[in-house]
């Protein structure tokens, strides 16, 4: 009988089926290998069935909304738009707009509308531009906007072409907005701005009394390609989308404006693009970039998802001989697709460009000398009204009663997975025996736990009390991993020796990189880190939760209670949601950026969860004790929490350290299940 199937028959018993005993783990944890890049090849997951890419699509929809700060999504302030300036042409009309996506943020662009049509209403098209030196006003072989605003415009289309953030009349922050890397702790981005620029483009857009609200779509390249399949991704109005030359299995994005934190842990541009099947979609693609595969692998990857729909009819993918571009032959296939898609042409056959003339700049510049308005926010008011906007969101969920917290669990618990970048495993949770031993009084078992496809491989040691009460099962996580709990010859001691002699069976974890001496030193600030790469505290936080869930699993009935001594008690924290019960130090934890900044607390957007305290929140009603707070814990979101579901019994918030003693007293005292 092998060490595995030793131990399920000792210790385990009859498994939950969260447990995979015929799957293996890897022979190294995984993850601590080469970061992640913008440049790593993906594939695209393995999808079986409809229900599971629409509960996929759910979370990658999810996800982009949290990395890029607008997770709850903010109000939608007045936009104060205008349009004015008027330029009449054969065909077609041209007019400038601007308008405030937040109160002292202006956007501003062109309208182009069809002249001699009637009145509409004329599907409205958006055109957000690439990293062109002139932005929405380039004009030349490789790529113009103008030609195709003006041709969808003289085709009965709205089209409106609006600058990227820094770009022409969009200048009042640069094309570097929040590059401070302080502002990943607020998941404030020039990605998150320019997101949110896009969904109030389309309200624009849909405001206008002719253009039809049932017929909107989006169409940029390559930085606006981005945009275009970021906005299909989170706005369902769109219903249809051409992203060209940008939906790649490789490149993800080279800037800033594509690269939001935490953006691509698991989903790479072709799911996020493939995220808004069945609405019609064409991928335009070239052979001089990283697109040059798309005819073999991101088109087809994409197009078995419209399958499950029955919609292949609705997804296009072509490729053309050029370098990067968005050029006349490429137009001209986004003419054919919107014209079939949205205009109901089916009998034309000839989707030729025709000529155009494109204005002056200056005549289709909103501030040609660049006079904003007065109340236009230089980049530090912005990003002061940024942080202000989350924090007024976030105290407006404060719950006041049982209602009130279902609806901040409901908004913030998916707002906690994403932003740790954690699950609870259900299923697929891995676990392997290296060494049981048995003593006079209890068994020793030193494990490996992981889950399905994760490359993650745990160092657990289970210790089970000969004789067991059933009432706890106790996951313990120090800063020095299970060396604080475990002697010489590798019997409990301390805290946990106390619990087993309570006659509790215990978990010690060793998280991700907490005990190599020779651990890999991640740079997570360097270039995009935290889009690709989890960081070392939100590994460490999972590892505490599939610690939890294997507890959860093993415990025949015995409720997890999560101990974490020293600065592990934040990770607790953290995992709170996972457990029935948590005892966290606090450490003395100062509210401070630099401190979260450092490696061992890095997490992008953590406080636009409440830090700690709304991670703990989220537990509420279990017990939660903080101990060895100071002066420094903010206890006002824990204790509403609490209030509101009529537990506050069960928080108890300590300033002082609590020695072992205390803890296991503490224990003792909670109530039966």
């Amino acid at each position: 009988m092998n060490r595995f199937a030793l131990f399920t028959v000792l210790f385990l018993g009859q498994l939950s089926s969260s447990v995979a005993a015929t799957a293996k783990l890897p022979d190294s944890d995984q993850r601590g290998g080469t970061p992640k890049t913008l440049d790593t090849p993906w594939a695209f997951p393995e999808i079986t069935s409809r229900a599971q890419w629409e509960t996929r699509a759910r979370e990658i929809r999810q996800h982009i909304l949290v990395s890029c700060g607008l997770w709850p999504m903010p109000e939608k302030t007045p936009l104060k738009a205008e349009v004015f300036d008027r330029i009449e042409r054969d065909g077609y009309t041209v007019e400038k707009v601007q308008f405030q996506p937040m109160p002292g943020f202006y956007l501003a662009g062109n309208l182009y509308r069809p002249a001699g049509k009637g009145r509409g209403p004329f599907p409205g098209i958006l055109n957000p531009h690439g990293h062109w030196r002139k932005g929405r006003l380039e004009d030349q072989p490789s790529g113009s906007i103008a030609a195709r605003c003006i041709n969808f415009a003289k085709q009965g289309m709205v089209a409106f072409s609006y600058d990227m953030v820094g770009y022409n009349d969009t200048a009042q922050v640069p094309h570097s907005f929040a590059s401070n890397p302080t502002n990943l702790l607020w998941n404030i981005s020039l990605m998150g701005l320019q997101t949110w620029n896009s969904i109030r483009a389309l309200d624009f857009l849909e405001s206008l009394p002719d253009v039809d609200k049932m017929r909107l779509a989006c169409t940029g390249e390559s930085g606006g390609g981005t945009q275009t399949f970021m906005l299909g991704a989170v706005d369902s109005r769109l219903a249809a989308q051409a992203p060209i030359v940008m939906v790649s299995h490789s490149m993800q994005g080279g800037c800033l404006c594509e690269n939001a934190p935490g953006l691509r842990l698991d989903y790479s541009n072709m799911e996020i693009a493939a995220s808004v099947a069945p609405r019609p979609q064409l991928l335009v693609a070239a052979t001089g970039d990283w697109t040059r595969a798309t005819m073999e692998v991101e088109g087809p990857a994409i197009a078995k998802i419209y399958q499950l729909f029955n919609a292949s009819d609705r997804m296009g993918y072509k490729i053309f001989n050029y370098d990067h571009n968005y050029n006349r032959t490429s137009r001209e296939a986004v003419y054919e697709f919107f014209g079939r898609t949205l205009l109901k042409d089916y009998a034309r056959t000839d989707w030729s460009e025709s000529a155009y003339q494109k204005e002056p700049d200056e005549a289709l510049r909103v501030w040609p000398e660049n006079k904003l308005p007065a109340d236009a926010l230089k980049e530090p008011e912005l990003i002061a009204a940024l942080r202000q906007r989350a924090n007024t969101a976030w105290d407006a969920m404060q719950p006041k009663d049982r209602e009130s917290f279902d609806t901040f669990k409901k908004t913030m618990l998916p707002a906690w997975r994403h932003t740790l970048a954690v699950e609870i495993p259900e299923k697929g949770l891995l676990v392997e025996s290296s060494k049981i031993t048995r003593q006079d009084a209890h068994t020793t078992s030193d494990l490996f736990i992981g889950r399905g496809g994760r490359g993650d491989r745990v160092p657990v040691t289970l210790i089970n009390p000969l004789r067991d009460d059933f009432r706890w099962i106790v996951v313990m996580v120090a800063p020095e991993g299970r060396s604080k709990y475990l002697d010489a010859q590798h019997n409990p001691k301390g805290l946990a020796k106390t619990f087993v002699e309570k006659r509790y069976s215990v978990v010690l974890v060793d998280p991700f990189l907490s005990t190599t001496a020779d651990a890999p030193k991640r740079n997570h600030l360097a270039k995009y880190f935290s889009t690709y790469n989890r960081t070392d505290l939100q590994e460490r936080v999972q590892d505490v939760i599939t610690a939890c869930a294997f507890a959860q699993t093993h415990g025949k009935g015995r409720r997890v209670l999560l101990v974490g001594s020293g600065s592990a008690g934040l990770s607790c924290l953290l995992a709170a949601p996972a457990a029935q019960a948590v005892a966290a130090d606090y450490d003395q934890f100062s509210d401070d950026d630099s401190r979260l900044m450092e490696a061992d607390l890095f997490v992008p957007g953590i406080r636009r969860i409440g830090m700690f305290q709304g991670a703990a929140a989220l537990a509420a009603p279990n017990a939660v004790l903080v101990h060895n707070s100071g002066e420094n814990f903010k206890a006002q979101w824990l204790k509403a929490s609490y209030a509101a579901v009529n537990s506050i019994d069960a928080l108890r918030i300590k300033a002082d350290a609590l020695g072992d003693a205390e803890l296991v007293d503490w224990v003792a005292a909670l109530p039966p299940r």
